[in-house]
């Protein structure tokens, strides 16, 4: 059969290459399926409408399931999109004034974009799934070590005593934000620009609400120049991939960093470790490397997609074509990355010891003497700063001595004389007592986390709840869309 959508208006064939340029059919294997249930829709609702008698319509819908069967795979890969290459195997198989008749009322501008839409529902309704998991992966893991002592870092440099716990829950929060963004961008995508036609509609009596109703949309994009159009909920998903790629950047980093011979806080199991091809002692963190790298990849699927978009008057643009390869790439890597993530944190082999040993390394509890000074003295805080760092100087452990020394330089007198004992000054440099008198709400004490992780487990199971109910709105929907579809090819 001769091109079904050039044969009109254009005379000469695409060579080659243009074909090669010009086609999104690599692409398009992502949205096969959605592609399928997009026509199905259609089709049903044009029956209902009037629009395509009930004879076609049956033809039309058993030669577009015969289709999914098959795969994508039986499609002839010459067309420059999956939309036409599947309309021309309709037509193949029923007949032109059958299967001509689907696109009826209907653009490739709003099919895509719907197409689009469903596949990327689907894809963010699995990711919440695994960054679901991650999450309860770092809580379990906190809850095992909520008395296990680390160094906490600023700048890289030993700051003040913390547990594992405390740690792990960091980055448990920043994913549980990560979370609730991509559920946020998830109401944006759920909305149906499905019979928008090219941009200005159609003449054609449809029931948008119909087709949203079947594909398990949550609401109709109206404005049909905007439906079809619009790519921004693209960017909003690209941004909260690159923000969530970029909080597994940091934590690939410190698995990197912990797990070498100067920090030994941890070791990664084999299976996400590799060895030099020349030096066997080797075990390195390939993955969590690879997982740095791949923040580039999201980044730069971000950028693109901005890059596309920017100036483009309305309404569809050829532009936004290059559109979908990056969001794809965008999602698999992220999605790759969340369960990589979790695989690592849930079978590396954690050291106590190392961690409890590196606690006070590099006067950590430096902080909590000077609050001392402050709460047993009644000097102020910038006054016991200064005569801490005096100590901090000498790269000794500070003894009640060597304070009274320093508080004769900055005071005039001594701390002892202000009430300051040995027991005191042993007490705030104990690393324990540390993280037992940080109550505060965030607070590393085990108490505090132990209310931080009830907490978190609470909005866990609400979040469970949340998952499952987006899933069972769109397989009820899918599934009545079959059952109709079944009802109507009994013609």
């Amino acid at each position: 059969m001769s091109n079904i959508l050039r044969r009109g208006r254009l005379e000469a064939a695409q060579d080659e290459e243009i074909l090669r340029y010009t086609s999104s059919m690599e692409a398009d294997r992502w949205i096969f399926d959605a592609d399928i249930a997009v026509d199905l829709a259609h089709t049903v609702m044009l029956k209902e409408q009037g629009i395509i008698n009930r004879e076609d319509c049956s033809k039309i819908l058993s030669g577009l399931l015969k289709i999914r069967g098959e795969g994508m795979e039986k499609l002839d890969f010459s067309y420059e999109d999956i939309h036409i290459s599947l309309e021309s195997r309709l037509i193949d198989m029923v007949g032109e004034d059958v299967g001509g008749r689907m696109h009826s009322g209907r653009s490739r501008n709003d099919e895509v974009a719907t197409c689009i839409r469903l596949v990327l529902r689907e894809e963010l309704t699995g990711l919440l799934e695994e960054i679901h998991e991650l999450r309860q992966t770092l809580l379990t893991l906190a809850e095992k070590h909520i008395e296990t002592l680390m160094p906490g870092f600023t700048h890289m440099q030993h700051a003040q005593p913390t547990t594992l716990a405390h740690h792990l829950c960091a980055h448990e929060a920043a994913l549980g934000r990560d979370f609730d963004r991509i559920q946020d961008a998830y109401s944006r995508v759920n909305l149906c620009p499905l019979g928008a036609a090219a941009f200005a509609s159609t003449g054609f009596n449809l029931n948008r609400k119909r087709t949203q109703e079947l594909l398990g949309f949550a609401g109709l994009l109206e404005n049909s120049m905007d439906a079809v159009s619009t790519r921004d909920f693209l960017i909003e998903c690209a941004s909260g991939f690159t923000n969530l790629m970029i909080n597994f950047s940091r934590m690939a980093e410190e698995l990197v960093i912990w797990s070498s011979s100067e920090f030994n806080f941890i070791e990664l199991d084999d299976m996400y470790a590799s060895t030099s091809s020349i030096m066997p002692q080797k075990k390195n963190p390939d993955t969590a490397e690879l997982m740095r790298g791949k923040t580039g990849v999201v980044v730069g699927a971000l950028m693109s997609l901005i890059t596309i978009c920017k100036g483009l008057p309305l309404s569809y643009n050829r532009d936004l074509q290059e559109a979908t390869p990056n969001i794809w790439r965008s999602v698999e890597t992220v999605r790759t990355s969340v369960r990589v993530m979790g695989g690592m944190i849930k079978t590396m082999k954690v050291r106590p010891e190392v961690l409890a040993a590196q606690s006070v390394t590099g006067f950590t509890t430096a902080t909590e003497l000077a609050d001392t000074f402050v709460r047993e003295t009644g000097i102020p805080f910038r006054t016991a700063h200064q005569i801490v760092g005096m100590l901090a100087r000498e790269m000794e452990r500070p003894t009640l001595e060597k304070i009274d020394s320093a508080a004769e330089v900055v005071l005039g007198e001594s701390l002892s004389s202000r009430g300051l004992t040995e027991k005191l000054v042993k007490e705030a440099l104990d690393p324990v007592s540390n993280i037992k008198r940080r109550k505060v709400t965030g607070g590393p004490a085990p108490e505090e986390m132990q209310k931080y992780l009830s907490k978190r487990q609470t909005e866990l199971e609400l979040n469970t709840q949340e998952i499952a109910t987006l899933k069972d709105i769109t397989d009820s929907a899918f599934e009545n869309l079959l059952a109709i579809v079944n009802e109507y090819r009994k013609a």
